[in-house]
């Protein structure tokens, strides 16, 4: 079953604009999409989503890895051989749960 991303926001806020921003003010090419497991089966629909808001009209495309192995928190950052570690320009964690409380 494929996911939309319509689906997605109606459930989550992933402030998938601010990721935009973030990768067209690094000039990012490859960057690398990290989820908790209960968003993994929304991954595509979020890397359809970027490619079409970034290489629209583009010349110069950006390209995504999407991190399928584990996710457990902000601290689980993805172990990559240091070959693949000097290709990736961003690494992008995504969450279910925002890191500050509201008061």
């Amino acid at each position: 079953m494929k996911y939309s991303i319509e689906e997605l926001k109606d459930k989550y806020d992933l402030q998938l604009n601010k990721v935009v921003n973030e990768i067209k003010k690094t000039k990012a090419k490859l960057v690398l999409l990290q989820f908790p497991d209960g968003l993994k089966p929304y991954a595509t629909a979020v890397v359809d989503f970027l490619e079409e808001k970034i290489n629209s009209g583009n010349k110069n495309k950006v390209d995504f890895l999407i991190w399928m192995e584990s996710c457990f928190g902000a601290c689980d950052t993805p172990v990559l051989g240091k070959e693949l570690e000097k290709k990736i320009d961003l690494v992008i964690q995504f969450g279910h749960n925002e890191m500050m409380p509201k008061y």
